[in-house]
This record gives structure tokens, sequence and C-alpha cells, in this order.
């Protein structure tokens, strides 16, 4: 087996993560055309607004990863449809890729970000995926699209063809960052 090339986990910033989608969770926005709300009692705004593509009818899936593998060998994506990830009981690592002009994931933009609880991303489509729980499971709130969700599980149900999603398998990359991400992902 081929040794695994290092990829290190960061932080999630609004710019680091704009290859891939957009950073969920920034600051109140303090000037801003969006529609937004503030008062001692709640604050509201828009933070983005969701394209489950042409026709596309948005779901929420309620989603518990318990991956906590380091390696990682295999990248996911979605062809019509933007894909939320929110963390709620703990944070997740999200590795993520652009695509390249064929369809296949671009391993020259592969990076991992550290999402943390209060915080979230909305990934492009086409954009190349795989997510790493820190903890023995995660629970996490998905906003995708309806048929994307009911092609992608028939398709790892049954092994029929996927016409909305593809799975591909990477050489292999080690996530690597600080010592307690490290202690965090088994398999050491």
């Amino acid at each position: 087996m081929p040794t695994a090339t290092p990829l290190t986990v960061q932080p999630l910033t609004a710019g680091t993560f704009e290859p891939y989608g957009w950073m969920l969770g920034k600051p109140f926005p303090e000037d801003s055309a969006a529609p937004s709300f503030a008062s001692p009692s709640s604050d509201f705004w828009r933070e983005h607004l969701f394209d489950a593509g042409l026709s596309g009818d948005p779901e929420i899936l309620w989603v518990r990863y318990r991956d906590r593998e380091a390696e990682v060998m295999k990248l996911e994506a979605h062809w019509l449809t933007e894909q939320a990830v929110v963390p709620l009981t703990g944070p997740v690592v999200q590795i993520v890729a652009t695509s390249t002009a064929e369809g296949h994931p671009n391993l020259d933009s592969l990076a991992a970000f550290r999402v943390p609880v209060g915080e979230g991303i909305c990934m492009r489509p086409r954009c190349w995926h795989a997510t790493r729980a820190l903890q023995d499971e995660v629970t996490c709130l998905m906003l995708t699209r309806r048929s994307t969700t009911f092609d992608l599980a028939v398709h790892l149900l049954t092994g029929a063809p996927a016409g909305e999603s593809a799975i591909r398998q990477i050489p292999p990359y080690r996530l690597a960052g600080a010592p307690d991400l490290l202690q965090a992902l088994t398999h050491q």
C-alpha cells in the first residue's frame, strides 16, 4: 500500500473555504442589503441562499457521523445541488476538493477544515468531500436536495448506478494537525 500523503486540518474561515463553497455561522452583518434584524431578545440574518438546483426540492437530513479514520481514500460529489453540513453535537473535519473539467477530484485543491459546533459549511455542486467525526458520534443537520438523497440511498443500498452523485477512490491521504485533533482521530 502506498504511503499516505499528509493533509493538514486547518481552521474554518470564509476566505479559505471559498473555493469549495461558503462558511456558515459568520457574525451578524453590520452593513448588509440582505434581510436582518437585531434586538435585545433575538437577532436573525440571511446567512446563505441555498440552491437545490433546477427543479430541486430542498431537504433537511439528520446525519450521524462515526468515521474517525485519519486516512482518507475516497470522496463523494453531488452534481446538481449545494450541500450544507452543520455540526450539532460535536466538531467534524470536512475534507473537500474542487472538480476537474472532467468531473474528477482535483487533488491539488484537496483541503481539510475543522468545523466546530456553532458553525457550518455549504459546499458548491461538484465539490468532492468526506467527513470525519472528532468523537465517537457527531450528529449534524444537513441541507441537500431530496432527489439526491434518494438517488444516493438507492445506490448505497442496491449498487444501482447513481445519477446525481459519484464516489471515487483517491490515493491515500492522512489527516494531520494539532495534537488534540490527532488524539481525537483513531488508528494513529
